[in-house]
This record gives structure tokens, C-alpha cells and sequence, in this order.
């Protein structure tokens, strides 16, 4: 046994475990065992001594997901329902919490920062006490539903917002949501609204009748919204389009652009991969502004070893706004590290493997790892 055992918690067989797997034979590690997120819910399991954990998502896992949202949805569970965010993220942050006061066990990730990333309106207050770009808030509480929702958004002057439940991730549960003239609104959203619940679906939708968009909101209040303005985003091709920034050791070392015709650029909503090399001509000399705003929102969780930073570009692609602080952002498969960064040609995994957070078996993090990384801790 190495003096440190590397250790995924994650969904055995999914393809993050496989990805980073293959990227730790790639780099001449040893393979590292995966500890099931549900037998971590559960409170039974083993680790070996000297156990380092990375964490990695629990959303793929089905077992995981029903242990978690199952008893506060009953008989009505399904893993397409939105529902259940609150009692999702109290299982996830309190299973970190007690996997981290084991003794012996180091987390590559900070359970406190996590907890943050994944409630919407404590990350937000983080970035925008820190002075990171982000989009305003509407002020008070979460809404209570659609009624006191409008009522404030009109004293607040804002007639395009973007809805988000609290503890939401992958886009579940986002509305975006329209004020017209003469009462009209329109909410759209890939919230299927049905007889049993709320559901999530492929298909991009618009709700235009003003029933049916409050009993949307009514319905996703319970969850906790998190209600921000509606900011234009720049756009490629005539689609809409934001970044997704990938931040290890406080470096921006991985970008994609996502494009789509909706609000929504979420890939697997029909959103499309966009071309970077257009990005970086249509920012000319801002381009590097855009990965320094990625950076600084990295910068406000420096304990963990890498965050995806969603990026909403604007002003023609001169600045930036931080829609969201991604915990688990580094799935993209074969996307090349930037030329410009300190992983250059390496996917997300192998550059995180190659990261001073990862070098386990050194007295001092730094040590065998590449110099691009040695002035570059997230700490710094």
C-alpha cells in the first residue's frame, strides 16, 4: 500500500470515476478504489489508513438519489422529479461533514465550501461580498410564490429574471421568467408540470398562460428560490452563449463555450459546444479579463483543489458576469487544457492529478509537480 491511498467517493461505473481512473493509469498512479456515495449515506463503510478522498458528484447515482429525496417523496419518488433539493442537500453536506471528522481521512474538497456552492444564495453573498462580478439579486427573502414574487419584482423594476431553486445543479428546476405589457408573462423552462410533481425534462418549454406560470413558481417556491436579473449574454452565431470555466489550483486551466437558442445553455437541454477560438477574437484584448473573473470566483473557495465557474459574457463579450460556483464542473470529457495555462493539452482530470493538491506522497504539496503550478495555489 502507498504511504496515501487515493480514494474516489463517487457512482461505481459511472464515467467521472472511469474518466479520472484512466487518467491516474495515465499518469502512473495507482488506481484509485471508488467508495460508494450510497454506503456513505448510509454511515457503513471502511477506508484504509491514510485514506486522501476526492469527492466527486452523487447525482449519478440512483441509490444515492433515492436514499436522499426518497422519504421526503414518498410514494411519489421518481429520479425525474425536481423536488426534494432541501433534503438533498442535507444529506450530502451532513455525509461530508462526518466523512471529514473521521480520523486519518483527508477530503480533497471542503465540505463547509461545498455546502456554499450548492446553496445558490450563499454562494452569490460570497462572491458579491468578495467583489467577483456577479448578477443582482432581488433583495429579501426567497419568494413565498408567484404572487409576492411579481409584487416585488415590479418594486424592484425587474421584468426579466431567472429563477433558480436554492439547491438545484444541472439546470433542475430553472425558470426564466418574463414580464410583459397588459399582464403578459412567459416562464421557460424544461420543468414538466404534471398531475404527480414536477418533472424534468429534455424539451425546453414555454409556459405563456398566467396560471400556469404561477402554479409553476407556486410550486417551486417550497424549494427555495434564488431570484436573480436577467442578464443578456453575448451571443455566437446568433445563439446564446456562456462559459464554462474550469479552475484547479486557482488557475483557469479549462474552458468550453456552450451556445444554444434558449436561456439555458446546459448541454444536455440542446445546448451545443461552441468555438473557443471565436471567443477569444471577439474578446480580443478582454480575453484574459474573462479567465481572471473565473479565477477570482475560484479564489473564494480556497480550499477546494477545483471549481467549474459558469460564465455569463456580456458587452460583447468584454466582461463577465458569475452565474454559479460549480463543485463537480470538470466533466467534459476531451477537452484540452488552454495553451496559455498550466495544464496545457490535458484533460480536466489528468490536470488535476498533476496539481499540487495531488501530490500525495510529498512532504511539501509542491514537490514533482509541474512549475507552471508552483506560484498558483488557491490559497495564494
Amino acid at each position: 500500500m502507498t504511504p496515501h491511498q487515493l480514494v474516489v467517493l463517487g457512482c461505481p461505473g459511472h464515467r467521472r470515476a472511469a474518466l479520472f481512473a484512466a487518467a491516474a493509469r495515465a499518469a502512473g498512479r495507482p488506481e484509485p478504489a471508488v467508495l460508494p456515495w450510497a454506503a456513505v449515506l448510509r454511515g457503513r463503510y471502511e477506508l484504509p489508513p491514510g485514506a486522501v478522498v476526492r469527492v466527486d458528484s452523487p447525482g449519478e447515482d440512483p441509490e444515492a438519489d433515492r436514499l436522499l429525496r426518497g422519504p421526503v417523496l414518498g410514494a411519489g419518488y421518481a429520479p425525474t422529479r425536481v423536488e426534494g433539493g432541501p433534503a438533498w442537500y442535507a444529506g450530502v453536506t451532513a455525509a461530508l461533514r462526518a466523512l471529514a471528522a473521521r480520523p486519518g481521512v483527508r477530503l480533497l474538497g471542503d465540505p463547509d465550501e461545498i455546502a456554499a456552492m450548492f446553496d445558490k444564495r450563499a454562494a452569490h453573498a460570497r462572491l458579491a461580498a468578495a467583489g467577483v462580478p456577479v448578477p443582482p439579486a432581488l433583495p429579501g427573502g426567497p419568494p413565498s410564490g408567484f404572487a409576492e414574487l411579481a409584487e416585488r419584482l415590479a418594486r424592484a423594476g425587474l421584468r426579466r429574471v431567472f429563477l433558480k431553486p436554492v439547491h438545484g445543479s444541472s439546470a433542475s428546476g430553472v425558470v426564466a421568467l418574463e414580464f410583459g405589457p397588459g399582464g403578459r408573462v412567459q416562464a421557460t423552462t424544461s420543468v414538466e408540470l404534471a398531475p404527480d410533481g414536477l418533472h424534468n425534462s429534455l424539451a425546453v418549454r414555454r409556459y405563456r398562460s398566467a396560471a400556469e406560470v404561477a402554479e409553476l413558481v407556486d410550486r417551486l417556491a417550497p424549494e427555495g428560490l434564488h431570484v436573480e436579473r436577467w442578464v443578456p449574454k453575448s451571443d455566437q452565431g446568433g445563439r446564446a452563449a456562456d462559459l464554462r470555466v474550469v479552475v484547479v489550483g486557482g488557475r483557469a486551466t479549462h474552458l468550453v463555450v456552450r451556445t444554444s437558442r434558449h436561456p439555458m445553455t446546459n448541454l444536455h437541454l440542446g445546448g451545443a459546444r461552441g468555438r473557443t477560438d471565436l471567443v477569444r477574437e471577439a474578446a480580443g484584448p478582454h480575453w484574459p479579463e474573462l479567465l481572471a473573473t473565473a479565477e477570482a470566483a475560484a479564489r473564494c473557495f480556497p480550499r477546494s483543489p477545483m471549481v467549474g465557474v459558469d460564465l455569463l459574457p456580456h458587452a460583447r463579450w468584454r466582461r463577465a458576469l458569475v452565474g454559479e460556483v460549480n463543485a463537480f464542473g470538470d466533466l467534459l470529457p476531451g477537452l484540452p487544457g488552454l495553451p496559455e495555462g498550466p495544464a496545457p493539452g490535458l484533460d480536466t482530470y489528468a490536470a488535476q492529478l498533476a496539481s499540487p493538491a495531488y501530490a500525495l506522497d510529498s512532504d511539501t504539496p509542491d514537490a514533482g509537480v509541474p512549475g507552471a503550478w508552483r506560484t498558483a495555489r488557491c490559497d495564494a
